[in-house]
């Protein structure tokens, strides 16, 4: 079965590397236009590059946004809307993990950093959004994607802040498609430990094969596998999906409680 996003137009957050800028390339592939955004102009304008040398389809553009500024999701939505037409797909990819240790020592800057970005966010930029048009075209034709985590079903030891936040993404979710419903799409993906820049001080060095030695298909995840994942929910082939979350985690999450023989 084939994927395509033809006509379509997505705007990414945190797209500029990792799980984001994996994603752009499935759907630039797919036949969608792209609007990529960060914090980072240089990281981006990269990016871009990257995606479409030298602007060569047209069908790639960047601006520049804080995820928890209001101010910048109005702006990026309207940039997305003037450049491509519309906006069909809504990808709220960016996250931060600022903190690592016991949650109760965690500082009140930290702690409200990682709700901005991680959690609040989603709600600001799926706001921006549906003012702008999404889900303009009739039942199920916009689509939410909110990449949660699956540290959001369960406890880890020294993340527990940033579980929680990403915990409110999976019901922010079910809460949006229900609001949002007919005519919008809004699901969630849940990835367990990918090799991405963000989750970096997990896994590199040692950490790699110790981890994925207690993963059933035994490898931590590539940004592609979370990528090819948010393809299927933005297409059409998800088109009686709504407010569910899709593991993608090698497994990790199937495993003997322990307490058990």
């Amino acid at each position: 079965m084939e994927l395509h996003l033809h006509g379509k137009t997505a705007l990414i957050t945190g797209a500029s590397r990792g799980i984001g800028l994996a994603t752009a390339a499935r759907y630039l592939e797919a036949g969608a236009n792209v609007m990529l955004t960060s914090r980072t102009a240089d990281d981006l304008a990269a990016a871009a590059e990257g995606l479409d040398p030298g602007g060569a389809t047209g069908r790639v553009a960047w601006q520049a946004a804080h995820v928890g500024h209001p101010e910048d999701a109005e702006s990026c939505v309207a940039a997305t809307v003037a450049t491509f037409g519309g906006l069909d797909i809504l990808m709220n990819n960016a996250g931060t993990n600022p903190y690592f240790g016991p949650m109760l020592d965690i500082d009140v800057v930290r702690a409200q950093k990682t709700f901005e970005v991680n959690q609040l966010s989603v709600v600001l930029w799926t706001a921006a959004a549906v003012r702008a048009g999404l889900g303009g075209g009739g039942v199920a034709s916009g689509s939410v994607i909110n990449v949660a985590s699956i540290g959001g079903l369960g406890v880890e030891p020294g993340i527990g802040w940033y579980n929680v936040t990403k915990s409110a993404v999976l019901h922010i979710t079910k809460q949006l498609a229900y609001e949002l419903s007919p005519n919008i799409r809004v699901n969630a993906l849940a990835p367990g430990l990918v090799k991405t820049k963000l989750a970096s001080a997990l896994w590199e060095g040692p950490g790699e094969d110790r981890i994925a030695a207690h993963i059933p298909l035994r490898r931590l995840g590539l940004p592609d596998d979370i990528a090819t994942a948010a393809l299927f929910l933005a297409s059409d082939a998800a088109s009686w999906m709504t407010g569910q979350t899709l593991v993608v985690d090698g497994g990790t999450t199937q495993q003997p409680s322990g307490g058990v023989g």
